[in-house]
């Protein structure tokens, strides 16, 4: 491990002085590739030096043992205490650094929240969980763009379709993929009892047109006009967009534009995601490749997470992990969930590298 750790940072060091020189600028896509690399490395360089230095200085007290001076030999166990420690959790933090990164983590996502089982309750719960996202997408400094909605008249969504942009979206969000369950009481229950509805979420990296390749003749494209509820028209062109990707049958629609071409180019950025999502998912020998896998049916029996209102809490299933919190969780406050389960997941990936 440290022989890698030596190299990675002899890496950095070069590219620090590839970012020094003035004519870098004059290249920005090389400027952009060096800087990012730089940074990546970054994190791993900086724990390998700080464990570096805590080893140099035990080492440095070590010797002070065998000094005459009684006084500078009790400092020097005192020190001792105090460093050893810090070396098993240092080690830990770089072997969790060192392990593979998930290429899509850098890239934005395409966010789809469906309504399932339970009616105008899993509508209503579908539109919860889309402001909850805003809200942790807010509390990040994200930019949410919503690209596609079927509201219902009580105020909930049968389904929201959103790009969400910023630093690192796809490695917070990737983990929300799945069944979320609700357990509360409908606003509408008259007799006060607890009904359990499920909403499926789909987290896709946004990809980009060098990430997935498509051909103009495998693209079904129809134009029609865009309704509102009910039928009422909202358009009186025909700028709605329907986009059919004959290969594997995905189908696009997207009208909430007034513009036929931004209602294109928006289909066209939910087609690219869906497109690069199967991909991964074929690639993965863990995972079915359909799309489906990930999202579940919607039914109440397959889920990754219940929100409990009348308990207040909220139970992640994958990780066994309750949290008494759903206030605040479903005011974004996604961090503690999200650091569980990264914390989960590298362990368990720690746990398959060293099989």
């Amino acid at each position: 491990m440290f022989g890698k750790l030596e190299e990675i940072e002899i890496k950095f060091e070069e590219l620090e002085q590839e970012l020094a020189q003035p004519d870098i600028f004059n290249d920005q896509e090389r400027y952009k590739k060096v800087s990012k690399a730089h940074a990546d490395l970054g994190d791993v360089v900086k724990v390998f030096r700080q464990y570096k230095a805590v080893a140099q200085d035990l080492a440095d007290n070590k010797e002070l043992l065998n000094d005459s001076d009684e006084d500078i030999q009790e400092m020097a166990k005192m020190e001792i205490e105090e460093l050893e420690p810090q070396l098993p959790s240092l080690e830990e933090q770089l072997k969790i650094l060192l392990l593979p990164k998930d290429p899509m983590d850098d890239k934005n996502i395409i966010l789809e929240i469906r309504a399932g089982t339970g009616g105008d309750e899993a509508a209503l719960f579908a539109a919860d969980l889309y402001r909850m996202y805003s809200r942790y997408a807010e509390i990040n400094k994200w930019k949410v763009e919503e690209m596609s909605s079927s509201s219902t008249g009580s105020g909930g969504l049968k389904e929201v379709i959103a790009s969400i942009a910023g630093d690192k979206v796809y490695s917070k969000l990737k983990y929300e993929s799945g069944t979320h369950r609700v357990q509360r009481v409908p606003a509408t229950e008259s007799q006060g009892r607890i009904h359990t509805s499920a909403v499926t979420v789909a987290i896709m990296a946004e990809a980009e047109e060098v990430d997935v390749d498509i051909r103009n003749e495998d693209l079904r494209v129809d134009v029609f006009r865009a309704s509102g509820p009910g039928g009422q028209s909202v358009n009186t062109t025909d700028s709605a967009i329907r986009i059919t990707h004959v290969p594997t049958g995905l189908v696009v629609i997207c009208q909430d534009e007034k513009s036929q071409h931004k209602n294109k180019a928006k289909a066209m950025k939910v087609l690219r995601s869906r497109l690069l999502q199967l991909e991964q998912e074929k690639a993965k020998a863990e995972e079915d490749a359909t799309r489906r896998s990930q999202v579940g049916s919607g039914d109440r029996s397959e889920r990754i997470r219940t929100y409990n209102f009348p308990q207040g809490r909220c139970s992640d299933h994958r990780i066994n992990l309750t949290l008494h919190s759903l206030h605040k969780i479903m005011e974004g406050e996604l961090e503690e969930l999200h650091d569980a389960l990264i914390s989960h997941y590298q362990a368990e990936a720690m746990k398959r590298q060293g099989e």
